[in-house]
């Protein structure tokens, strides 16, 4: 809550305004006046402290109410609280200089009201500023963080491009050789999952659309592995498919489907891959747990979150029950 609502700099701003506003009390400070003067400050500080928690509030919660009216019910909100505290102090500053001119009572509320409203309005303003800043500054650590994770991801491919490369070039050429159509057709499809992942690391992001063109092939090398063991269900919408997800995610829940799940005529793994009305793209598959599961580092869906995280600040979601593992993608906006 503290970081959330930046309370240190709201202590540091609340005390130095209750300071300012209680410097002319400073020019005429002797021993009788030095306890009004101190429980001058202390009402004054409490009053912008509390102030500031009110706009932080207002601008941190932007689902509770956006836009101008949010701005102004901050403002009000925060007037009615330094209003409070001016009454309940009786021996505010600007009181005491007011009645000293012979003010009336309704010019003095008149005053205070005016008072209250440039005081608020400048406390939000401060606020405003601050979380701005912050937002940049966050703003450009991801940046940064995102280049960094670039780069790393150019490095390691180019550090593994001659082999993937040789073996690229080796099933070219083994197309044009083999005789019959049905090994031509596996050669095709093996060539272009191994051109597709040589050129993913250009892209922190890519169209539904393509990632499915490149599921395809992927899926047709699956299927002569396990056949009718293996059954895959695609129903997309075709105005998603313009929308964007992070580069081979999709190949990469249909691994781990592949490598934790039994696969086997008589249970056969099925797949489905789907949109909802959400915009989200969903994968789910038949919870059918192997005793043992191959050599795994359980990097594959943090990669994918990491990099959902990155690039949009949003989360992928994981659930499990007795029968279905589901993984929630969330589409990205071209």
């Amino acid at each position: 809550m503290f970081k959330a609502y930046q309370t240190r700099w709201g202590v540091s701003f609340s005390l130095f305004i209750a300071i300012l506003g209680s410097i002319s009390r400073f020019i005429q400070l002797d021993a009788e006046n030095l306890r009004v003067l101190l429980l001058n400050v202390a009402y004054s500080f409490g009053a912008m402290l509390i102030c500031w928690h009110i706009h932080q509030y207002f601008i941190n919660h932007q689902h509770f109410i956006k836009g101008r009216p949010k701005t102004v019910l901050s403002i009000l909100t925060a007037m009615c609280v330094i209003i409070v505290f001016t009454w309940l102090s009786k021996i505010n500053t600007s009181l005491l200089f007011l009645y000293k001119i012979h003010l009336t009572d309704v010019q003095i509320e008149e005053v205070i009201i005016f008072r209250s409203a440039i005081v608020s309005g400048i406390n939000y303003f401060v606020v405003y500023i601050l979380k701005v800043n912050l937002q940049l500054q966050q703003s450009k650590l991801e940046n940064e963080h995102l280049k960094q994770e670039s780069l790393r991801a150019q490095l390691f491919s180019l550090q593994q491009q001659v082999s993937p490369h040789f073996l690229f070039n080796s099933l070219s050429t083994l197309k044009t050789m083999v005789p019959d159509k049905e090994t031509k057709t596996y050669v095709m499809q093996l060539a272009n999952v191994y051109r597709y992942l040589l050129t993913f690391h250009d892209h922190q992001r890519i169209t539904l659309k393509e990632e499915l063109r490149f599921l395809t092939s992927y899926l047709y090398i699956l299927k002569e592995r396990f056949e009718e063991a293996l059954l895959v269900d695609i129903d997309i919408r075709e105005d998603m498919l313009h929308y964007y997800i992070p580069p081979i995610s999709l190949q990469i829940l249909i691994e781990n489907a592949v490598k934790h799940n039994i696969i086997s005529v008589d249970e056969p793994l099925q797949i489905q891959i789907f949109t909802d009305d959400l915009g989200n793209l969903i994968v789910n598959n038949t919870y059918q747990p192997k005793l043992s599961v191959e050599d795994s580092n359980g990097k594959g869906l943090q990669n994918i979150n990491e990099r959902y995280r990155l690039l949009a600040g949003k989360q992928i979601d994981i659930s499990t029950s007795e029968s279905k593992f589901t993984v929630t993608l969330p589409l990205l906006m071209p």
